[in-house]
C-alpha cells in the first residue's frame, strides 16, 4: 500500500460537496469507536435487511427507508476498496481495484466476490497474515443507501446485472450505478461490474480532485491504514467466521523504547551538534554511491533499506530559500514545487537532505515509469520524496557522523513526516529475508549501507545494492521504426561507454505505450545522424536501425546479460534527464565487500523508526518476521490441476520455475496465448489472448494490429522468471507463443511445421516423415530442430531471419509440404479434413501465418497426464517409441534440461532463401 499522504486542501468546485475529515481518536478512543461500529453491525446481522417488519414474508423490494452500505479500504495482496450493500441479512460485496469516483466519465472495475456477514462491515484492524483477505482493513466510508425511483426490486437489479442506487454516507453521496458486464468480461469466474457515478448535484469534474486522494482515512477512527496497521486493536479471523464470533479485541502492545545513540537529540535540543565542525552550508556535495552486490552482506551491522526506483535528489533548506538538486547538482525545484514548499516546513534554519523522488504505485513499490510521465507528460502523479540521509545541519557537518547516528537525527527532524516528505526506513536484521520480501513486492531491490560508516560522495563497498532484476541506464545510439507505422518507434539500439567507445549492448523493443512510442520518434528524429555512434555492431543488430547522436539515456529493466555481452529480455521504463550519456557504464555485481572498520563488531543497535510508516519499508520490517518459500504467492496451493497425475497447483509452479531458463529464450516478448484450466484437465478450459484486470504481476501486454481493422489489441505478453511461475496461479496449462517478436511484429523468425500422425500410424513413420522434413529444410539451408507436440505429433522448427513477411512465410511453406504430399500421397495431407487423415499424416504448415501460434517447448498440454511438448536431439528418431514426459514426473527428467537440444537454436542465424526453398 502506498504511503499515506495529507489530503491537498482544495476549493471544491461549485456544487461540489468535498468529504469531511474525521479527527485522528487517541489509540483507546478508536478501539472503542470499532467496538461500536461492530456492535450496531453485530445487531443487523439478526434479521433481513428490507422493507418488510419481522414476521412478514420476505420482499424483493425496497422502501427509501435506509439500508446499511460500507466501504473498507483494503491492503491484502494489493490495495482496494471493498464496496458492501446490506441485503437481506447479508453484505452484496464488490472488490473495486481504484476506489469510487465522482467523475460519471469513470467506469471503475467492480469484481463480485462472496457475500460476506453483516458484522464484518463494522470490523477496522488486521487480519492475520495466511488468511483469507489478510492484511490492514478500514471503514472507509458508512452510511445508507435505497433504491432509486422506479428500481426498487433489488432481487431483480441483482438477478438481471443493473442496480440503481442513491448513497448517504460520509464520503459517498448521491445517485451511483453498478452495471454487470457482458461481452469476455460474463466469461470471467467472478462477475466483472461497473461502478458508475451519476449526474446530480454531487457529480465532479475530471480534473477535480479524487476522493480518495481527498478524504483517505477512516470514516470511524480518523486512522490512516499505517495507524490501524501499527495500533493492532482488533483483529478478524477468517477462519472463524462461520463459527460467529471472528474478532476480537487485543491490548495496545507496549510502546517500543526509541534507540537513543549517544548523539541521537530531542527535536528541540541542539546539544548533540555543539561538538560537529562547523561548516559554511556547502553549494551542493557529491552523493553517496552504491556498488552493485550479487546478494545482500549476512553479518551485523548493516542498515537494509529498499531501494527507490526514482530521481536521487538532494534537497537544501537554506534558511526560507529551498533547492531540489539532481546527482548532477542540476537545478530542479521548479519542477517539484510541492516538495520544495514542504521542505521550507523543516524544523532547522539549515539542512542539506540525500533522498529519491518516487512515484509511488497503488502497491506499494515506486515506478519509474510514472515519475517520468510527471515530468515529461503532464500526467498527475504524486511525488513522494524518500529521504535516507542528513548531510548538514543548522551549520554543522554531519556527515562525519556514522549513518546510524545521522538517520536519528533525520528521524528526529522528519517525525511523522512533512507533506511529501518522509523518512525511508530501514531494519537491521535478515537483510536475506527483505531481499526476498523486496522481490514479492515486485521492487527493484535492497541497498545495504554499513552503520558505522561516514558519508563520503562517491562509489564505495559501505553501500551495497542488491537487485531483484538487472536495471541500469543504456544510452540509446539508434532505433527502428514500428511495423504499425512510421510516426512511432519499435524498438531502441542501446549502449554503454568503455573507454571512451559506446559499446553496443542489444535492443529493447518493450516497455513502451503507444504515446511513447510517438515521443520517442519526435524525439529521435531530430538526432538522426548518418554514421553509427557504436564501435561496431553485429549484422543482425544492424538490421532496419536508424543510427543518432548518442545524447538520450534510458533507464531499462532486462533479466541478465548474454554471452555475446548483450541484454536479455530488456524493457523500457523511461528516459533519464539527470545523467549525462557520457558517464553511462556497464554495471557489475560484486560479491559483498568487508567495509572499513569491521575488526570490531558494532553493538546492537535497535532501528531508528520513525512514526509514519510508509508501506514499502512495512513490508520490509515484516520481512523478518515472515518465512517466505519464494517470491511468488499460490492460493490453494494443494488444489489437483489433472486428476490422472495428481498434479497440483504447487508442482505446476515448481515446473515453471525449473524450466523458466530454458523456456523464456522461446515465449519472451512475443504475443502469447494461454489456455487456462482453473479447474484442472477434466473440466471445461478457455484460450486467453488479450490483457485484462485479473493478470499476475509480471504479465504485461503488447499492442497487436487487428489486421482487418487496424485496431490495436492488447496481447499478453512477459519476459520475466517471476512473469511466468505466476502463470500457475492462473491455471495455466499451455503456453502458446507467435513466430515474430514484438518489436517486429510483421516478420517471423520462426518457420513450424506440425506433424499430426494418424493415431493408428506407429511411431517410427513418424521419425521417418521428421526427418524427411529435416532432409528438405537442410537441402534448402536451414538448419532445423525437433520436439515433442505434449500429444501424439512432432514439431519441426526452423529459425530464420525476420525478413520475409507473414504471407511470403505462409505461402513457402504450403508450397513445401505439397511437394512432400504430392511425392508421397498415401502418406501426407496438407488439408485439415479429418476424414481423409486415416492412416497418413497430416503436414500443418498454418503455424505460419500472422496471429497463429504454436505450443512452446517445455510448455505443459492440458490434456489428461499434463504431457509436457518438450525438446529432442535428432537422435530420438531412432527410439524404439514415442517418449512421454509428464509435469508430475519432472524430478525424474530434470536432468534432462543440463544437454538442452534445442540450445543453438538462440545463436543460429540463417536465412531463407525463397528460391532455394521452392527446389527443396
Amino acid at each position: 500500500m502506498a504511503p499515506t499522504k495529507k489530503a491537498v486542501s482544495r476549493k471544491p468546485a461549485s456544487k461540489k460537496t468535498a468529504a469531511k475529515r474525521t479527527p485522528h481518536k487517541t489509540h483507546a478512543s478508536a478501539a472503542d469507536a470499532v467496538d461500536e461500529q461492530l456492535a450496531r453491525y453485530r445487531e443487523m446481522r439478526d434479521f433481513k435487511v428490507t422493507a418488510e417488519p419481522s414476521g412478514k414474508g420476505k420482499s424483493t423490494k425496497a422502501k427509501a427507508s435506509g439500508l446499511p452500505f460500507v466501504i473498507q479500504k483494503h491492503a491484502a495482496s494489493h490495495l482496494h476498496y471493498d464496496f458492501r450493500l446490506g441485503w437481506n441479512g447479508v453484505l452484496k460485496s464488490w472488490a473495486v481495484a481504484k476506489g469510487p469516483s465522482y467523475f460519471t466519465g469513470d467506469r471503475r472495475l467492480a469484481v463480485q466476490v462472496e457475500d460476506h456477514p453483516m458484522e464484518y462491515g463494522g470490523f477496522e484492524g488486521i487480519i492475520p497474515k495466511g488468511q483469507y483477505g489478510g492484511g490492514t482493513v478500514m471503514v472507509w466510508d458508512q452510511g445508507t443507501w435505497e433504491p432509486q425511483p422506479g428500481h426498487e426490486d433489488v432481487d431483480a437489479g441483482l438477478r438481471e446485472g443493473s442496480l440503481k442506487f442513491v448513497m448517504h454516507g460520509t464520503k459517498m453521496t448521491g445517485k451511483w450505478t453498478l452495471v454487470r458486464m457482458g461481452g469476455k468480461a460474463a466469461n470471467e469466474r467472478k462477475p466483472n461490474w461497473l461502478l458508475i457515478k451519476e449526474h446530480d448535484e454531487f457529480e465532479r469534474g475530471k480534473d477535480d480532485p479524487s476522493i480518495t486522494d481527498e478524504a483517505p482515512d477512516s470514516a470511524v477512527t480518523g486512522r490512516t491504514l499505517d495507524q490501524i496497521a501499527g495500533q493492532e486493536d482488533h483483529v478478524w479471523n477468517s477462519k472463524d467466521t462461520a463459527r460467529g464470533k471472528a474478532w476480537h479485541r487485543q491490548k495496545p502492545a507496549a510502546p517500543e523504547k526509541k534507540a537513543q545513540s549517544p548523539r541521537s537529540p530531542k527535536a528541540k535540543n541542539d546539544a548533540a551538534l555543539k561538538d560537529l565542525p562547523r561548516e559554511t552550508q556547502p553549494a551542493f556535495l557529491s552523493p553517496q554511491l552504491a556498488l552493485e552486490a550479487t546478494g545482500p552482506p549476512g553479518k551485523e551491522g548493516w542498515l537494509h533499506e529498499l531501494k527507490l526506483d526514482g530521481y536521487r535528489i538532494q534537497a537544501r533548506k537554506s534558511g526560507s530559500d529551498v533547492q531540489l538538486l539532481t546527482r548532477k547538482g542540476l537545478d530542479w525545484t521548479h519542477r517539484m514545487p510541492a516538495i520544495a514548499k514542504d521542505i521550507t516546513k523543516l524544523p532547522a534554519e539549515n539542512a542539506t537532505l540525500d533522498g529519491e523522488v518516487v512515484v509511488v504505485s497503488e502497491n506499494g513499490t515506486t515506478s519509474f515509469a510514472n515519475l517520468q510521465a510527471s515530468f515529461q507528460d503532464g500526467e498527475k502523479h504524486p511525488l513522494t520524496y524518500f529521504c535516507f540521509d542528513l548531510l548538514h545541519l543548522n551549520g554543522r557537518n554531519t556527515r562525519g557522523l556514522s549513518l546510524r547516528e545521522r538517520k536519528a537525527l533525520l528521524a528526529e527532524i522528519l517525525g511523522e513526516g512533512i507533506g511529501s516528505v518522509h523518512l525511508s526506513e530501514h531494519i537491521e536484521t535478515g537483510g536475506e529475508s527483505m531481499f526476498h520480501q523486496a522481490c514479492e513486492l515486485h521492487a527493484e531491490g535492497i541497498i545495504s549501507k554499513w552503520g558505522a560508516s561516514t558519508y563520503s560522495s562517491g562509489r564505495s563497498g559501505e553501500w551495497l545494492k542488491s537487485k531483484c532484476l538487472r536495471e541500469q541506464e543504456f544510452v540509446i545510439g539508434g532505433y527502428t521504426l514500428s511495423s504499425e507505422g512510421p510516426d512511432r518507434i519499435g524498438s531502441l539500439l542501446l549502449g554503454y561507454y568503455r573507454d571512451g567507445k559506446l559499446i553496443y549492448s542489444g535492443r529493447t523493443g518493450t516497455g513502451f505505450t503507444q504515446k511513447t512510442r510517438r515521443t520517442l520518434r519526435k524525439q529521435l528524429g531530430d538526432l538522426e545522424n548518418r554514421s553509427m555512434p557504436f564501435a561496431r555492431v553485429p549484422v543482425d543488430g544492424r538490421r532496419d536501425a536508424i543510427w543518432v547522436k548518442p545524447k538520450l539515456v534510458a533507464q531499462v529493466r532486462f533479466a541478465t546479460w548474454t554471452a555475446d555481452n548483450l541484454v536479455r529480455q530488456a524493457a523500457f521504463l523511461g528516459l533519464r534527464e539527470d545523467k549525462p550519456a557520457k558517464e553511462v557504464q556497464r554495471e557489475e555485481a560484486t560479491v559483498a565487500p568487508q567495509p572499513k572498520g569491521t575488526s570490531k563488531r558494532p553493538a546492537k543497535t535497535a532501528p531508528v523508526v520513525a512514526t509514519h510508516r510508509a508501506a514499502v519499508p512495512i513490508a520490509a520490517k515484516t520481512a523478518t518476521k515472515t518465512a517466505t518459500t519464494g517470491s511468488i504467492r499460490l492460493t490453494h496451493p494443494d488444489k489437483i490441476l489433472d486428476a490422472e497425475s495428481g498434479l497440483t497447483k504447487a508442482d505446476l509452479s515448481a515446473f515453471y520455475q525449473g524450466v523458466a531458463e530454458h523456456m523464456l529464450p522461446h515465449i519472451a516478448d512475443r504475443p502469447l496465448s494461454l489456455v487456462r484450466c482453473p479447474e484442472g484437465t477434466g473440466k471445461p478450459c478457455f484460450f486467453q489472448k488479450h490483457v485484462n484486470h485479473m493478470l499476475p504481476p509480471g504479465v504485461g501486454g503488447i499492442d497487436v494490429p487487428n489486421k482487418k481493422t487496424g485496431e490495436p489489441e492488447p496481447y499478453i505478453t512477459l519476459n520475466t522468471t517471476e512473469a511466468l511461475i505466476n502463470l500457475a496461479q492462473m491455471g495455466v496449462l499451455e503456453v502458446h507463443p507467435w513466430g515474430s517478436r514484438n518489436d517486429d511484429l510483421e516478420h517471423p523468425d520462426r518457420l513450424i511445421f506440425d506433424l499430426d500422425p494418424d493415431e493408428s500410424l506407429p511411431w517410427s513413420t513418424l521419425c521417418d516423415a521428421a526427418a524427411e522434413v529435416r532432409k528438405r529444410l537442410k537441402k534448402a539451408g536451414l538448419e532445423s530442430f525437433l520436439k515433442t507436440t505434449g500429444g501424439k505429433g512432432l514439431h519441426v522448427v526452423a529459425p530464420i531471419q525476420p525478413e520475409l513477411d507473414w504471407p511470403q512465410l505462409k505461402a513457402l511453406a504450403h508450397k513445401f509440404v505439397e511437394s512432400m504430399e504430392r511425392e508421397n500421397p498415401t502418406l501426407y495431407l496438407t488439408k485439415m479434413t479429418k476424414s481423409a487423415r486415416k492412416g497418413k499424416i497430416y503436414l500443418d504448415y498454418l503455424r505460419n501465418e500472422r496471429g497463429a501460434t504454436a505450443v512452446a517447448p517445455y510448455s505443459p498440454r492440458a490434456r489428461a497426464g499434463a504431457h509436457v511438448s518438450l525438446p529432442l536431439p535428432w537422435s530420438a528418431l531412432k527410439l524404439p517409441e514415442r517418449p512421454v514426459y509428464s509435469v508430475k514426473n519432472f524430478d525424474e527428467w530434470r536432468s534432462r534440461l543440463r544437454n538442452d537440444p534445442w540450445k543453438a537454436m538462440l545463436t543460429t542465424r540463417q536465412k531463407l532463401d525463397p528460391a532455394s526453398f521452392e527446389q527443396a
